[in-house]
C-alpha cells in the first residue's frame, strides 16, 4: 500500500511539474501585431509587443508582386536616407521588449514633401505584404503576416463625370 501510494506521489509531482511549465510558457508569451501609421506628417510600419514577454525577431521579409525581399530598401524606389529602417537578419536579431516597438519603416513628412510624392509612397507601400518570423524565450516560434493594402485608404480617389 505504501508503494502505491509512492508511485501516485511521484505522478502528481510529475504532473504538477508539468502544468507549472506549461504555466511559465503562457505568461511571458509575446503577443505581437504590426501596426501602420499614416497621418498628415507620418507614415510608418512598426511591429509592436503587446504581450507581457520578450520577442526575438529573426528575420523580416517583404512580398511584392510575387517576390520575396528581405529589405525594404529593396522594394522601395525612395532614398533610404529619407526614412528611417531598422534591418533584421537571422545574423542580427532584434529583441522587442513588451510594451515597445521595433521600426520596419518610417518617414517623417515634411512641408516640401508635395501630395504626389507621398501619394507615390503610400501606393509602393500598399503593394507590400510583411512577414514577421520570431520566436519567444521559449524557442516557440511565433510568425505575423500583414498586408500594408491599408495605405490605399488615403490614397486620391479619381471622379469620373
Amino acid at each position: 500500500m505504501a508503494l502505491t501510494l509512492s508511485i501516485l506521489a511521484l505522478l502528481a509531482t510529475f504532473y504538477q511539474s508539468y502544468l507549472q511549465r506549461v504555466h511559465n510558457q503562457k505568461s511571458v508569451k509575446p503577443l505581437v501585431q504590426v501596426d501602420l501609421i499614416d497621418s498628415d506628417a507620418l507614415l510608418a510600419v512598426y511591429v509592436h509587443n503587446n504581450g507581457i514577454g520578450p520577442y526575438i525577431i529573426k528575420g523580416l521579409s517583404f512580398q511584392q508582386n510575387g517576390k520575396v525581399l528581405e529589405s525594404i530598401e529593396d522594394c522601395l524606389l525612395i532614398n533610404p536616407r529619407l526614412y528611417q529602417s531598422v534591418p533584421v537578419t537571422p545574423y542580427t536579431p532584434k529583441t522587442v521588449l513588451p510594451g515597445s516597438s521595433l521600426v520596419v519603416f518610417s518617414m517623417q513628412c515634411t512641408l516640401d514633401d508635395t501630395k504626389s510624392n507621398i501619394e507615390a509612397i503610400r501606393k509602393q507601400l500598399s503593394v507590400l505584404t510583411l512577414t514577421v518570423k520570431g520566436v519567444d524565450i521559449y524557442d516557440n516560434q511565433i510568425n505575423v503576416k500583414r498586408s500594408f493594402e491599408w495605405f490605399q485608404k488615403f490614397a486620391t480617389k479619381v471622379v469620373l463625370e
